[in-house]
């Protein structure tokens, strides 16, 4: 018997077949695409963000020659904030999901902080008012949609982060449901009650009609009905991607701390039993549980991590595939002074400044393609040791080292300068798929494929780890350099109307 995880990115739908020890059987990957029709704006289309999720369902089983008989649970993992609206008797979207990037309605947000309600969301959520997360979105598609505040009012429309939106396609319609790690991302869901708040509902004018039922992120839901391949099979664990990760990567202690790479890259440090405040700009936010207990984290986002390998790619043509950039990167011996500050979409901790744009510094007649190729990946490292700090900061201590996971870290270029500019050894697993693992554990768990989180300890294996080398002299100098950079990128879109 195996485990399958639906993961579902910001850029790829996947599915992954994982045995018993953590092990892949199988992955199926396919692109999804992005749509961005204003400035700061970032939308998709659900209907291809299931189509592809279904599809390589079915592909992974074909790849593993492994029929959905035994598949003994599925879980969902997904990117968090993304907010699908849907007709509840069609299942027909409404209009193409606002993806976690976007910030079109960051003047939304502004106003809501001038009103002086921040200190009451944050207290209650963990979160600041900014357009990351899903509230001020659903808000915008209910007023700019024709018809959708009446409609959903009036109970015909459902509202859902990605988990929600796959786990009504898989079961045909069945379930409209979510995790605490989803709901605790909306600005809507109250971390210490555990539960939809009905002051940030009236706050942010969002009809309780429209939200799912909150589940445990590890128990049986359902059983799946389409995709045909794995009809029958129990929709057993969903988890928001960075806390799946989490779990992945074992961090289950509290003080533990990891970062995944993906699209955006995200650290969280288990928090243990209690939500911890911030005094940095860090997020509170759940972490999955599988006993039925709230678990909690502290959280550090980077809106734009892989996401400018992707740049470097379709945008500027500097790479034909994301795996070019390495070897470009490391063509010279270091960046010739020059910076990639990757604010694509805004800049989150520790400076939560959505109005950032992109920026490139230090540029001279002798900059080449490696110059560049290798400040981007510099930029990703940079912001991570950004977060880092903060989380070290209000955690009390920093960690004895750095768990990695994501489609980045393959990347020893990157993953070696991420030890050098944090002066903490990178620890890169066998399985760098965490997100999808924890996934499976989640609903591995659920229908007692494993028995017990202590049980998966057997299944965790280093692959590498990455040694700081710099000298701490040096160090400073960079990152005094690149604080100076971000302060170039800093408000640059303020007050230049993109937010529509």
């Amino acid at each position: 018997m195996y485990v399958m995880a639906l993961d579902q990115g910001t850029t790829s739908s996947r599915a992954i077949v994982f045995d018993r020890r953590g092990g892949i059987r199988a992955v199926a990957q396919r692109e999804t695409t992005q749509h961005f029709p204003r400035p700061g704006w970032v939308e998709q289309d659900a209907r291809e963000i299931w189509a592809t999720q279904a599809e390589v369902a079915a592909a992974a089983l074909r790849a593993a020659e492994v029929a959905g008989s035994r598949i003994a649970a599925a879980g969902v993992t997904n990117q968090r904030e993304t907010a699908v609206i849907w007709d509840r008797r069609t299942g027909e979207p409404i209009a193409n999901a606002i993806v976690w990037q976007d910030r079109r309605t960051a003047g939304a947000c502004e106003d809501l902080r001038r009103a002086g309600v921040e200190g009451m969301v944050r207290a209650k959520t963990g979160l600041r008012l900014d357009p990351y997360f899903s509230a001020t979105k659903i808000a915008w598609l209910l007023e700019h949609v024709g018809g959708a505040r009446e409609r959903a009012e009036a109970g015909e429309l459902a509202f859902g982060t990605v988990d929600s939106w796959l786990a009504y396609r898989l079961t045909g319609g069945r379930l409209h449901v979510t995790d605490p790690t989803n709901a605790s991302r909306t600005l809507l869901y109250d971390i210490r009650a555990r539960a939809w708040d009905e002051e940030l509902l009236d706050l942010f004018r969002v009809p309780r009609a429209l939200l799912p039922e909150v589940r445990e992120s590890s128990e049986v839901y359902g059983e799946i009905g389409e995709p045909e391949a794995l009809r029958g099979v129990p929709l057993a664990g969903i988890g928001g991607d960075q806390q799946a990760a989490l779990l992945g990567q074992l961090c289950t202690e509290r003080g533990s701390v990891k970062t995944t790479y993906g699209t955006g890259c995200f650290a969280l440090l288990h928090t243990g039993a209690a939500p911890q405040p911030s005094e940095r700009g860090l997020l509170t936010t759940m972490a999955c549980s599988t006993d039925g207990q709230p678990r909690y984290a502290l959280e550090g986002s980077v809106f734009t991590g892989g996401a400018v390998v992707r740049w470097l790619r379709d945008e500027l043509g500097l790479i034909s595939a994301a795996a070019d950039v390495e070897p470009l990167a490391a063509s010279v011996p270091d960046t010739g002074g020059v910076f990639l500050v990757p604010a694509f979409t805004g800049l989150g901790v520790p400076h939560w400044d959505p109005h950032a744009r992109g920026a490139i510094v230090g540029l001279t007649l002798g900059t080449g393609a490696g110059h560049v190729a290798r400040a981007a990946l510099e930029g990703i490292a940079y912001q991570v040791a950004d977060l880092l700090d903060a989380l070290a900061a209000d955690g009390g201590a920093a960690p004895a080292e750095l768990r990695v996971d994501g489609g980045a870290v393959r990347n020893d270029l990157l993953m070696q300068f991420q030890a050098d500019i944090t002066g903490l050894p990178v620890v890169r697993p066998a399985v760098t798929e965490s997100t999808a693992l924890g996934a499976a554990y989640l609903a591995g768990l659920a229908v007692g494929y494993w028995q017990a989180v202590e049980e998966l300890a057997a299944n965790r294996c280093a692959e590498r780890r990455f040694e700081p080398a710099l000298p701490a002299d040096r160090v400073a100098g960079l990152r005094a350099s690149w604080a100076r950079a971000v302060e170039r990128a800093r408000g640059w879109a303020a007050g230049d109307g993109e937010q529509g």
